[in-house]
Parts: structure tokens; C-alpha cells; sequence
């Protein structure tokens, strides 16, 4: 029996790679197309790609009717749609996915002041379990309602959280520096995503104040076992897709290659979707595109007595789309990579 599946926000640039990843799965069946600005017409006429793979028509993005016809609820929306739609009876129809920072951080005072928005449905957020499965496997397993992690997000805590948890950074000393391709900022019509706004340059954005810093922060102050504040710069560079993480962080002890090397193996070496490169590997975007991997890696420096952790990841999929159907498969106890089993594009 086939999983039916709703996709609010389908298309969305994350919405369209969920469609894109689950119309190649057999035991998936996509039943609503939920869209804001494309009611009415054909899903393969917004994208093109997608023609001759599905006649779905875009339907509304009335979550209450999406529910009806599926088993499984995405929302790739913009932050406060689904807080503001979402309810008891809603939740017992289907499992939610959201890809939205809604549900993501605990404190909701503290998603208002980033967000500047008013959380519509603060009744939820603690039972909202973070969806980072290498993290909270166990929690995803029995969830109903998961938050999908950021992009950003994921690719810091994940190449981060070994050494925050075994104590051997000194978090408060942690400056990420973070480059991302320009799907991350979404489908919308924006001046400063125009080719000629982005080709041939590169800028910093979001300076000390990105909304993905409480989430990194909540996260890793979670793996630290006290409360952690961190520098973030994310950039905007000139390429589809792609996340490359590069955080500096003081040492709390002594340690060597070959100590800090065992703990992400220890950490990692049965995770499906987290590769630990080999020493001297610096993590790269185009060997993870379109991929749901996260490579990291490390580089101690004695002189500064401090060490450089690198990710790279594609925001589209690990960082959206992907980790999202790493989610559902776990909720509805299946491979945790069934449909994820992509290797790279290259070139």
C-alpha cells in the first residue's frame, strides 16, 4: 500500500526537490500539490522537469483539505504559515513535516524576536520533535509532528556537535563562517538574487543578525550542556546549490589528530548520510550535489591552539528536501535511505 503524500509549498524551490525525490519512489504517491500561486494548473507546466513523471494539478494550500488525502504532510512554506494553521485534528490525520523554523526553536520568545512574528500555535512546539535523525533518531521514530532543521543549521551542528559533546572546544570561542548557493533564499522574486545581482560576486549577509543563529545556538548549547552564543556570517555566492561550513573554535584541551579523528569516526562511522573524510580532505559542494551526504572534516592548528572544522552539504536536499524524507521514512518505519540513496552529481 502506497504512503499518500501532501506537499504545501510545492512549488517552492524545496518544495519542487521533494516532488522531485518522492515521484521516484514506488511505495510513495504525491496527492496534493498544495500552491498559493499556481492553483489550478499543471505541476509539470511550473516545472517542466517534471513532465510526463506526474499529471498532478496544483491545488490550494488548504492544509485542513491536504490532510484528508494524505498520510503525510509537508510544508515547504514561508515561517508562520503552518503555526498558523495548524491544530489538534489536523494531527490526527496526518504526520507533519515542516520545513519552516516554526516549530524549531523551544523558547518562543526567542523564535518572536528573531522572526518578528507573532507564534500562532505555541501549544505545540515542545512535543515538535527537531528532525536531525543523527541526533534524534529514537524521537523521530514516534513523532507526529517533526520540525525540519535549517540548512545552515544542519551542516554547522553536524560538523560541529562531535567535538562540542566530548567538551573539547571552547563553544563561546566558535566564529562560522558560512557559504551558501542562492536556492537557499528561495523561489521568490527578489532584486538581489537577479543573475546580475549574483553572478561574479560574493557578499555577506544577514551580519549578526541571520535567523539561523538561535537555532544554531539552542542546538549546540543542547550538545555543550550549558548555554552557547556564536559568531555567524553566512555569504551568498554565486552557484545553485551547495553549503560550505568553515567554524574556528579554541581548544579546550590538548588533543591530537589522531584523538579528535577516533571521535568523529565514533560519532559517525555508522551514520548513513555523514561521511568523515580522510585527513587532509578538505570538504567541497560539488561532491555532494544533489546528494542527502554531509562530508566534514577538521584541521588542528598547535600555533593558534585552536581547530577549523569544515561541512559541505546540498541545502536542497540534506539541508531541506532530503532530510525531510530521511524524517518520513523513519516515522513510517522504513530504510531510514530508502529513496535517498543518490550518489553525487558530478560535474
Amino acid at each position: 500500500m502506497k504512503i499518500r503524500a501532501g506537499i504545501i509549498g510545492a512549488t517552492g524551490y524545496a518544495g519542487g526537490e521533494l516532488a522531485r525525490l518522492l515521484l521516484q519512489r514506488e511505495d510513495m504517491e504525491i496527492t496534493w500539490f498544495g500552491s498559493r500561486s499556481y492553483v489550478g494548473q499543471d505541476y509539470a507546466s511550473v516545472y517542466q522537469n517534471m513532465y510526463q513523471m506526474t499529471d498532478g494539478v496544483c491545488q490550494s494550500d488548504d492544509l485542513s483539505q491536504a490532510v484528508k488525502e494524505a498520510d503525510v504532510i509537508f510544508t515547504a512554506t514561508p515561517q508562520g504559515f503552518l503555526s498558523s494553521v495548524i491544530s489538534e485534528e489536523i494531527l490526527s490525520q496526518a504526520k507533519v513535516i515542516d520545513l519552516s523554523a516554526d516549530f524549531r526553536i523551544k523558547d518562543v520568545a526567542v523564535y518572536e524576536k528573531w522572526y518578528q512574528l507573532k507564534h500562532g500555535a505555541p501549544q505545540f512546539i515542545q512535543e515538535a520533535v527537531y528532525g536531525l535523525p543523527e541526533i534524534n533518531r529514537e524521537k523521530i521514530k514516534g513523532a507526529r509532528l517533526i520540525a525540519n532543521p535549517g540548512c545552515y543549521p544542519t551542516c554547522t551542528f553536524l560538523s560541529i556537535y562531535p567535538l562540542a559533546k566530548e567538551g573539547l572546544i571552547d563553544p563561546d570561542t566558535l566564529i562560522i563562517d558560512a557559504k551558501s548557493g542562492t536556492s537557499g533564499a528561495g523561489r521568490g522574486a527578489k532584486v538581489n538574487n537577479l543573475y546580475c545581482e549574483v553572478n561574479e560576486s560574493i557578499k555577506a549577509y544577514g551580519v549578526a543578525a541571520h535567523r539561523h543563529t538561535p537555532e544554531i545556538e539552542e542546538q549546540l548549547s543542547c550538545a555543550a550542556g550549558r548555554p552557547v552564543t556564536v559568531n555567524f556570517t553566512p555569504h551568498l555566492v554565486p552557484m545553485d546549490r551547495g553549503i560550505l561550513v568553515t567554524a574556528y573554535a579554541s581548544l579546550a584541551k590538548e588533543v591530537s589528530d589522531k584523538d579528535v579523528r577516533e571521535i568523529y569516526r565514533r560519532y559517525y562511522g555508522d551514520e548513513r548520510f555523514v561521511r568523515v573524510l580522510n585527513e587532509g580532505v578538505c570538504p567541497e559542494t560539488r561532491w555532494v550535489k544533489g546528494s542527502n551526504f554531509v562530508d566534514v572534516n577538521f584541521k588542528l592548528d598547535p600555533r593558534t591552539k585552536r581547530v577549523i572544522i569544515m561541512g559541505a552539504m546540498d541545502n536542497m536536499v540534506k539541508g531541506a528536501a532530503g532530510q525531510a524524507i530521511q524524517n518520513m521514512n523513519l516515522m513510517f518505519g522504513l530504510p531510514e535511505d530508502k529513496g535517498l540513496r543518490l550518489a553525487p552529481m558530478f560535474p
